[in-house]
Protein backbone atom coordinates (compact mmCIF):
# COMPACT_ATOMS: atom_id res chain seq x y z
CA UNK A 1 0.00 0.00 0.00
CA UNK A 2 0.98 3.59 -0.86
CA UNK A 3 -0.10 6.93 0.55
CA UNK A 4 -3.34 4.48 1.45
CA UNK A 5 -3.54 3.17 -1.65
CA UNK A 6 -3.69 -0.54 -2.71
CA UNK A 7 -1.61 -1.23 -5.47
CA UNK A 8 -1.73 -3.96 -7.86
CA UNK A 9 0.81 -6.26 -5.10
CA UNK A 10 -2.57 -6.48 -2.82
CA UNK A 11 -4.62 -8.60 -5.81
CA UNK A 12 -3.81 -11.50 -8.16
CA UNK A 13 -5.31 -10.98 -11.25
CA UNK A 14 -5.70 -14.58 -12.99
CA UNK A 15 -9.02 -14.57 -14.55
CA UNK A 16 -10.24 -11.69 -13.29
CA UNK A 17 -12.34 -9.34 -15.39
CA UNK A 18 -10.24 -5.37 -14.71
CA UNK A 19 -11.47 -1.90 -15.87
CA UNK A 20 -8.36 -0.26 -15.83
CA UNK A 21 -8.69 3.41 -16.75
CA UNK A 22 -5.73 5.22 -17.70
CA UNK A 23 -4.99 8.68 -19.34
CA UNK A 24 -3.70 8.51 -23.03
CA UNK A 25 -4.89 11.57 -23.82
CA UNK A 26 -2.70 12.89 -26.42
CA UNK A 27 -2.35 16.24 -29.08
CA UNK A 28 -3.31 15.27 -32.49
CA UNK A 29 -2.44 15.60 -36.04
CA UNK A 30 -4.75 17.51 -37.50
CA UNK A 31 -3.65 16.47 -41.33
CA UNK A 32 -3.55 12.45 -40.90
CA UNK A 33 -6.41 12.26 -37.80
CA UNK A 34 -3.14 9.70 -35.88
CA UNK A 35 -1.48 10.82 -32.80
CA UNK A 36 0.95 13.34 -32.58
CA UNK A 37 2.82 12.32 -29.67
CA UNK A 38 2.33 8.67 -27.97
CA UNK A 39 3.98 9.54 -24.71
CA UNK A 40 1.03 8.97 -22.32
CA UNK A 41 0.36 5.99 -24.27
CA UNK A 42 4.10 4.67 -23.18
CA UNK A 43 3.77 5.61 -19.72
CA UNK A 44 0.41 2.91 -19.54
CA UNK A 45 2.33 0.02 -21.00
CA UNK A 46 3.84 -1.26 -17.45
CA UNK A 47 0.79 -1.89 -15.98
CA UNK A 48 -0.69 -3.29 -19.08
CA UNK A 49 1.83 -5.52 -19.33
CA UNK A 50 1.60 -6.48 -15.80
CA UNK A 51 -2.06 -7.19 -16.10
CA UNK A 52 -2.57 -9.14 -19.22
CA UNK A 53 1.06 -11.36 -17.76
CA UNK A 54 -1.12 -11.87 -15.06
CA UNK A 55 -4.18 -13.58 -16.87
CA UNK A 56 -6.35 -10.56 -15.96
CA UNK A 57 -9.44 -9.81 -18.63
CA UNK A 58 -8.85 -6.25 -19.06
CA UNK A 59 -10.69 -3.49 -20.55
CA UNK A 60 -9.22 -0.34 -20.57
CA UNK A 61 -11.21 2.81 -20.59
CA UNK A 62 -9.69 6.43 -21.50
CA UNK A 63 -10.59 9.78 -22.63
CA UNK A 64 -9.57 11.75 -25.52
CA UNK A 65 -10.06 15.71 -25.83
CA UNK A 66 -13.40 17.35 -24.40
CA UNK A 67 -16.05 20.20 -25.26
CA UNK A 68 -13.52 22.58 -24.86
CA UNK A 69 -11.46 21.59 -27.68
CA UNK A 70 -14.53 19.75 -29.58
CA UNK A 71 -11.76 18.88 -32.44
CA UNK A 72 -9.75 16.59 -30.43
CA UNK A 73 -12.72 14.28 -29.37
CA UNK A 74 -12.04 11.60 -31.39
CA UNK A 75 -12.19 8.15 -31.65
CA UNK A 76 -9.58 6.01 -29.82
CA UNK A 77 -9.07 3.62 -32.62
CA UNK A 78 -5.97 4.83 -33.24
CA UNK A 79 -4.57 4.76 -29.53
CA UNK A 80 -5.69 1.01 -30.00
CA UNK A 81 -3.22 0.47 -32.66
CA UNK A 82 -0.62 2.06 -31.41
CA UNK A 83 -0.64 0.73 -27.95
CA UNK A 84 -0.41 -2.88 -29.32
CA UNK A 85 2.15 -1.74 -31.63
CA UNK A 86 4.24 -0.51 -28.52
CA UNK A 87 3.07 -3.58 -26.56
CA UNK A 88 4.03 -6.48 -29.40
CA UNK A 89 0.32 -7.88 -28.36
CA UNK A 90 -2.97 -7.51 -29.69
CA UNK A 91 -5.39 -4.60 -28.33
CA UNK A 92 -8.74 -5.26 -29.32
CA UNK A 93 -11.14 -2.15 -30.16
CA UNK A 94 -14.91 -1.80 -30.16
CA UNK A 95 -16.63 1.81 -31.10
CA UNK A 96 -18.88 1.28 -27.54
CA UNK A 97 -18.46 2.55 -24.24
CA UNK A 98 -21.38 0.76 -21.99
CA UNK A 99 -23.81 -0.55 -24.51
CA UNK A 100 -24.79 -3.72 -25.51
CA UNK A 101 -21.54 -4.28 -27.54
CA UNK A 102 -19.13 -3.18 -25.06
CA UNK A 103 -20.96 -5.59 -22.32
CA UNK A 104 -20.66 -8.19 -24.93
CA UNK A 105 -17.52 -7.85 -25.85
CA UNK A 106 -16.16 -7.56 -22.26
CA UNK A 107 -17.73 -10.65 -21.25
CA UNK A 108 -15.93 -12.80 -23.90
CA UNK A 109 -12.82 -11.63 -22.59
CA UNK A 110 -10.41 -14.60 -21.97
CA UNK A 111 -7.33 -14.75 -19.57
CA UNK A 112 -4.38 -12.11 -20.80
CA UNK A 113 -6.55 -10.02 -23.45
CA UNK A 114 -6.86 -6.23 -23.59
CA UNK A 115 -9.80 -4.62 -24.67
CA UNK A 116 -10.14 -0.76 -25.40
CA UNK A 117 -13.10 0.64 -25.19
CA UNK A 118 -14.35 4.11 -26.98
CA UNK A 119 -13.38 7.34 -26.26
CA UNK A 120 -15.58 7.77 -23.04
CA UNK A 121 -16.03 11.54 -23.17
CA UNK A 122 -18.59 10.58 -25.44
CA UNK A 123 -20.82 10.19 -22.78
CA UNK A 124 -22.33 13.44 -21.20
CA UNK A 125 -21.44 11.77 -17.85
CA UNK A 126 -17.83 11.95 -18.74
CA UNK A 127 -17.35 15.49 -20.25
CA UNK A 128 -15.95 18.63 -18.36
CA UNK A 129 -19.20 20.62 -18.65
CA UNK A 130 -20.92 17.50 -16.76
CA UNK A 131 -18.35 17.29 -14.12
CA UNK A 132 -17.88 21.02 -13.55
CA UNK A 133 -21.76 21.57 -12.99
CA UNK A 134 -23.48 18.53 -11.96
CA UNK A 135 -22.07 18.24 -8.72
CA UNK A 136 -22.13 14.44 -7.90
CA UNK A 137 -20.50 12.59 -4.34
CA UNK A 138 -19.02 9.25 -5.13
CA UNK A 139 -21.65 7.14 -4.18
CA UNK A 140 -24.08 9.08 -6.47
CA UNK A 141 -21.53 8.53 -9.76
CA UNK A 142 -21.74 4.81 -8.31
CA UNK A 143 -24.88 4.99 -10.00
CA UNK A 144 -24.25 6.68 -13.20
CA UNK A 145 -25.21 4.79 -16.68
CA UNK A 146 -21.48 4.20 -17.28
CA UNK A 147 -21.01 2.38 -13.90
CA UNK A 148 -24.29 0.70 -13.14
CA UNK A 149 -23.20 -0.78 -16.73
CA UNK A 150 -19.65 -1.52 -16.22
CA UNK A 151 -19.19 -2.22 -13.22
CA UNK A 152 -21.08 -5.66 -12.29
CA UNK A 153 -19.15 -7.54 -15.22
CA UNK A 154 -15.79 -6.79 -13.32
CA UNK A 155 -14.12 -7.73 -10.10
CA UNK A 156 -11.63 -4.82 -9.97
CA UNK A 157 -10.84 -1.56 -10.97
CA UNK A 158 -7.48 -0.06 -11.47
CA UNK A 159 -6.91 3.43 -12.09
CA UNK A 160 -3.89 4.57 -13.77
CA UNK A 161 -4.82 8.23 -14.86
CA UNK A 162 -3.05 10.01 -12.41
CA UNK A 163 -2.77 12.91 -15.23
CA UNK A 164 -7.04 12.79 -14.41
CA UNK A 165 -6.60 12.57 -10.83
CA UNK A 166 -8.17 16.38 -10.35
CA UNK A 167 -11.45 15.13 -12.31
CA UNK A 168 -14.28 13.73 -10.20
CA UNK A 169 -15.42 11.75 -12.98
CA UNK A 170 -17.57 8.61 -12.52
CA UNK A 171 -15.02 6.81 -14.98
CA UNK A 172 -12.71 7.95 -11.68
CA UNK A 173 -14.39 8.28 -9.01
CA UNK A 174 -17.45 6.42 -9.82
CA UNK A 175 -15.79 3.28 -10.14
CA UNK A 176 -13.69 3.24 -7.23
CA UNK A 177 -16.77 3.25 -5.02
CA UNK A 178 -18.38 0.89 -6.85
CA UNK A 179 -15.70 -2.03 -7.28
CA UNK A 180 -12.67 -2.99 -4.84
CA UNK A 181 -9.98 -0.33 -6.48
CA UNK A 182 -6.12 -0.50 -6.70
CA UNK A 183 -3.58 2.59 -8.08
CA UNK A 184 -1.72 1.16 -11.41
CA UNK A 185 2.37 1.45 -11.22
CA UNK A 186 2.34 5.14 -12.81
CA UNK A 187 -0.31 5.93 -10.65
CA UNK A 188 1.35 5.41 -7.10
CA UNK A 189 4.91 6.15 -9.08
CA UNK A 190 3.92 9.67 -9.67
CA UNK A 191 1.89 10.18 -6.41
CA UNK A 192 5.33 9.24 -4.42
CA UNK A 193 7.66 11.59 -6.53
CA UNK A 194 4.69 14.66 -5.74
CA UNK A 195 4.35 13.70 -1.94
CA UNK A 196 7.96 13.83 -1.76
CA UNK A 197 8.51 17.41 -3.07
CA UNK A 198 5.21 18.65 -1.49
CA UNK A 199 5.71 16.69 2.12
CA UNK A 200 9.85 16.29 2.32
CA UNK A 201 11.74 17.26 -0.01
CA UNK A 202 15.75 17.29 0.55
CA UNK A 203 16.59 21.33 1.43
CA UNK A 204 17.40 23.45 -0.85
CA UNK A 205 14.25 23.15 -2.37
CA UNK A 206 13.96 25.19 -5.52
CA UNK A 207 10.82 25.78 -7.61
CA UNK A 208 11.23 26.25 -11.18
CA UNK A 209 7.65 28.62 -12.16
CA UNK A 210 7.31 30.01 -15.72
CA UNK A 211 5.41 29.71 -18.63
CA UNK A 212 1.98 31.34 -19.17
CA UNK A 213 -0.32 29.96 -17.06
CA UNK A 214 -0.11 31.89 -14.16
CA UNK A 215 -2.70 30.58 -12.21
CA UNK A 216 -1.17 27.96 -11.34
CA UNK A 217 1.99 29.04 -10.99
CA UNK A 218 0.74 31.67 -8.57
CA UNK A 219 -1.48 29.10 -6.47
CA UNK A 220 1.79 26.63 -5.85
CA UNK A 221 4.05 29.28 -5.37
CA UNK A 222 1.25 30.25 -2.09
CA UNK A 223 1.53 27.57 -1.24
CA UNK A 224 4.92 25.94 -1.23
CA UNK A 225 6.70 29.68 -0.06
CA UNK A 226 3.92 29.65 2.76
CA UNK A 227 4.53 26.28 4.14
CA UNK A 228 8.36 26.26 3.72
CA UNK A 229 8.49 23.92 1.34
CA UNK A 230 10.37 25.93 -1.34
CA UNK A 231 13.80 27.63 -0.49
CA UNK A 232 13.78 29.50 -3.57
CA UNK A 233 11.29 30.14 -6.36
CA UNK A 234 12.36 31.45 -9.72
CA UNK A 235 10.24 33.01 -11.91
CA UNK A 236 10.36 33.40 -16.09
CA UNK A 237 8.41 33.77 -18.90
CA UNK A 238 4.72 35.60 -18.03
CA UNK A 239 5.26 34.64 -14.09
CA UNK A 240 8.61 36.51 -14.19
CA UNK A 241 7.29 39.21 -16.44
CA UNK A 242 4.10 39.77 -13.57
CA UNK A 243 6.64 40.22 -10.83
CA UNK A 244 8.39 42.48 -12.87
CA UNK A 245 5.29 44.53 -13.55
CA UNK A 246 4.67 44.29 -9.62
CA UNK A 247 8.17 45.51 -8.96
CA UNK A 248 6.78 48.55 -11.01
CA UNK A 249 9.02 47.92 -13.89
CA UNK A 250 7.42 49.30 -17.69
CA UNK A 251 8.11 46.36 -19.95
CA UNK A 252 6.42 48.01 -23.03
CA UNK A 253 3.02 48.16 -24.92
CA UNK A 254 3.12 44.67 -26.64
CA UNK A 255 4.31 42.51 -23.64
CA UNK A 256 1.72 44.46 -21.47
CA UNK A 257 -1.08 44.21 -24.11
CA UNK A 258 -0.42 40.32 -24.26
CA UNK A 259 -0.83 40.13 -20.36
CA UNK A 260 -4.16 42.27 -20.50
CA UNK A 261 -5.45 40.23 -23.34
CA UNK A 262 -4.69 37.10 -21.18
CA UNK A 263 -6.85 38.12 -18.75
CA UNK A 264 -3.87 37.95 -16.22
CA UNK A 265 -3.13 42.03 -14.84
CA UNK A 266 -5.05 41.10 -11.83
CA UNK A 267 -1.76 38.75 -10.55
CA UNK A 268 -0.18 42.05 -10.23
CA UNK A 269 -1.31 42.83 -7.20
CA UNK A 270 -0.82 38.95 -6.09
CA UNK A 271 2.71 39.46 -6.97
CA UNK A 272 3.21 42.21 -4.94
CA UNK A 273 1.36 40.71 -2.10
CA UNK A 274 4.07 37.85 -2.53
CA UNK A 275 7.20 39.54 -3.19
CA UNK A 276 6.74 41.76 0.05
CA UNK A 277 6.16 38.84 2.29
CA UNK A 278 8.65 36.44 0.93
CA UNK A 279 10.91 39.32 -0.43
CA UNK A 280 14.87 36.95 -1.55
CA UNK A 281 12.66 33.60 -1.84
CA UNK A 282 11.32 35.02 -5.24
CA UNK A 283 13.77 35.41 -7.64
CA UNK A 284 12.94 37.25 -11.11
CA UNK A 285 14.44 38.04 -14.35
CA UNK A 286 17.10 40.95 -14.58
CA UNK A 287 17.30 40.76 -18.24
CA UNK A 288 15.54 39.68 -21.28
CA UNK A 289 15.21 39.06 -24.67
CA UNK A 290 13.57 40.13 -27.84
CA UNK A 291 13.03 38.58 -31.39
CA UNK A 292 14.63 41.11 -33.96
CA UNK A 293 13.48 39.51 -37.28
CA UNK A 294 15.03 36.34 -36.19
CA UNK A 295 17.56 37.45 -33.97
CA UNK A 296 17.88 37.58 -30.71
CA UNK A 297 18.98 40.86 -28.77
CA UNK A 298 18.68 40.57 -25.14
CA UNK A 299 17.73 44.00 -22.57
CA UNK A 300 18.90 45.13 -18.95
CA UNK A 301 15.68 45.97 -16.86
CA UNK A 302 17.11 49.70 -17.40
CA UNK A 303 16.81 49.30 -21.40
CA UNK A 304 12.82 48.56 -20.83
CA UNK A 305 10.10 49.30 -21.87
CA UNK A 306 10.71 47.38 -25.28
CA UNK A 307 8.46 48.21 -28.33
CA UNK A 308 8.93 44.67 -28.94
CA UNK A 309 7.18 41.41 -27.33
CA UNK A 310 9.35 40.18 -24.42
CA UNK A 311 9.95 36.46 -25.47
CA UNK A 312 13.03 35.06 -23.40
CA UNK A 313 15.11 35.76 -20.18
CA UNK A 314 18.42 36.83 -20.76
CA UNK A 315 21.99 35.45 -19.99
CA UNK A 316 22.72 36.90 -16.60
CA UNK A 317 19.29 36.08 -15.40
CA UNK A 318 19.85 32.06 -16.72
CA UNK A 319 23.18 32.03 -15.03
CA UNK A 320 21.80 33.58 -12.10
CA UNK A 321 18.99 30.86 -11.87
CA UNK A 322 21.47 28.19 -12.80
CA UNK A 323 23.71 28.91 -9.66
CA UNK A 324 20.15 28.68 -7.64
CA UNK A 325 19.63 24.75 -9.15
CA UNK A 326 23.24 23.36 -8.93
CA UNK A 327 23.18 24.41 -5.21
CA UNK A 328 19.50 22.77 -5.01
CA UNK A 329 19.01 19.30 -3.47
CA UNK A 330 15.25 18.95 -4.77
CA UNK A 331 14.23 21.22 -7.77
CA UNK A 332 10.75 21.36 -9.24
CA UNK A 333 9.92 22.48 -12.56
CA UNK A 334 6.77 23.77 -14.47
CA UNK A 335 6.93 26.31 -17.04
CA UNK A 336 9.41 27.30 -19.36
CA UNK A 337 11.11 30.59 -18.98
CA UNK A 338 10.76 31.72 -22.82
CA UNK A 339 9.02 30.46 -25.93
CA UNK A 340 11.19 27.25 -26.35
CA UNK A 341 9.66 26.47 -29.93
CA UNK A 342 11.49 28.71 -31.70
CA UNK A 343 15.14 28.43 -31.38
CA UNK A 344 16.06 32.16 -30.87
CA UNK A 345 14.11 32.37 -27.98
CA UNK A 346 14.65 28.98 -26.43
CA UNK A 347 18.14 29.93 -25.16
CA UNK A 348 16.91 30.72 -21.38
CA UNK A 349 14.47 27.32 -21.75
CA UNK A 350 17.52 24.92 -22.85
CA UNK A 351 20.08 26.50 -20.47
CA UNK A 352 17.34 26.05 -16.90
CA UNK A 353 16.63 22.34 -18.14
CA UNK A 354 19.76 21.24 -18.41
CA UNK A 355 21.02 22.53 -15.51
CA UNK A 356 18.23 20.53 -14.05
CA UNK A 357 18.99 17.76 -15.76
CA UNK A 358 23.52 18.15 -14.95
CA UNK A 359 21.99 18.49 -11.10
CA UNK A 360 21.30 14.46 -11.03
CA UNK A 361 24.87 14.28 -11.22
CA UNK A 362 25.98 15.96 -8.62
CA UNK A 363 22.80 13.99 -6.49
CA UNK A 364 20.05 16.67 -7.09
CA UNK A 365 16.35 15.26 -7.11
CA UNK A 366 14.24 17.05 -10.23
CA UNK A 367 10.70 16.77 -10.80
CA UNK A 368 9.45 18.23 -14.30
CA UNK A 369 5.68 18.19 -15.14
CA UNK A 370 3.37 20.17 -17.03
CA UNK A 371 3.02 19.71 -21.26
CA UNK A 372 4.84 22.37 -22.43
CA UNK A 373 7.67 21.49 -19.54
CA UNK A 374 7.77 18.08 -20.58
CA UNK A 375 7.66 18.82 -24.51
CA UNK A 376 10.61 21.07 -24.14
CA UNK A 377 12.60 18.61 -22.25
CA UNK A 378 11.54 16.26 -24.70
CA UNK A 379 12.87 18.79 -27.48
CA UNK A 380 16.20 19.98 -25.80
CA UNK A 381 17.01 15.84 -25.02
CA UNK A 382 16.78 16.07 -21.26
CA UNK A 383 13.85 14.17 -20.73
CA UNK A 384 15.34 10.90 -19.25
CA UNK A 385 17.96 12.66 -17.26
CA UNK A 386 15.12 14.21 -15.53
CA UNK A 387 14.80 12.80 -11.90
CA UNK A 388 10.95 12.08 -12.39
CA UNK A 389 9.04 13.08 -15.23
CA UNK A 390 4.72 13.60 -14.54
CA UNK A 391 2.34 13.07 -17.32
CA UNK A 392 -0.34 15.38 -14.94
CA UNK A 393 -0.54 18.79 -14.95
CA UNK A 394 -3.60 20.23 -13.93
CA UNK A 395 -3.54 17.10 -10.66
CA UNK A 396 -0.02 18.35 -10.19
CA UNK A 397 -0.71 22.02 -9.88
CA UNK A 398 -3.72 21.15 -7.51
CA UNK A 399 -1.47 18.24 -5.88
CA UNK A 400 1.32 20.96 -4.99
CA UNK A 401 -1.33 24.06 -4.05
CA UNK A 402 -2.64 21.53 -1.26
CA UNK A 403 -5.82 20.80 -2.78
CA UNK A 404 -7.66 17.29 -2.32
CA UNK A 405 -7.71 15.28 -5.36
CA UNK A 406 -11.02 13.24 -5.94
CA UNK A 407 -9.14 10.33 -7.52
CA UNK A 408 -6.64 9.51 -4.68
CA UNK A 409 -9.37 10.40 -2.21
CA UNK A 410 -11.43 7.76 -3.81
CA UNK A 411 -8.91 5.25 -4.18
CA UNK A 412 -7.83 5.66 0.04
CA UNK A 413 -11.56 5.27 0.60
CA UNK A 414 -11.69 1.80 -1.32
CA UNK A 415 -8.86 0.80 1.00
CA UNK A 416 -10.26 1.50 3.91
CA UNK A 417 -13.91 -0.54 2.74
CA UNK A 418 -11.12 -3.58 1.93
CA UNK A 419 -9.79 -3.13 5.33
CA UNK A 420 -13.42 -3.14 6.79
CA UNK A 421 -12.40 0.22 8.26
Amino acid sequence: MQAGILTLDDFEFQDKTVLLRVDINSPIDRASGGLADDNRLRKSLPTLRELAGAGARTAVLAHQGDTEDYRSLVSLAPHARRLAELLGRPVAFVPDICGPTAIERIRALQSGELLLLENVRYLTEEVSTFVNFVKLTPEEMAATWLVRSLAPLADLFVCEAIAAAHRSAPSLVGLAAALPAAGGRLFVDELAALTRIKESPAQPCVFVLGGSRIADAFSMMEQVLGQGTAHRVLTGGLTGEVMLLALGHRLGEPTEQLIRDKGLWPFVERARALLQTYGERILYPTDLAVDEAGRRVELALGDLPSDRLLVDVGAATVERYVEEIGQAATIFVNGPAGVYEREVSAVGTRRLWTAVADAGSSGGYSVIGGGDSVAAARRFGVDGRMGYVCTSGGGMVRFLSGQVLPVVEALQRSARRQRGE
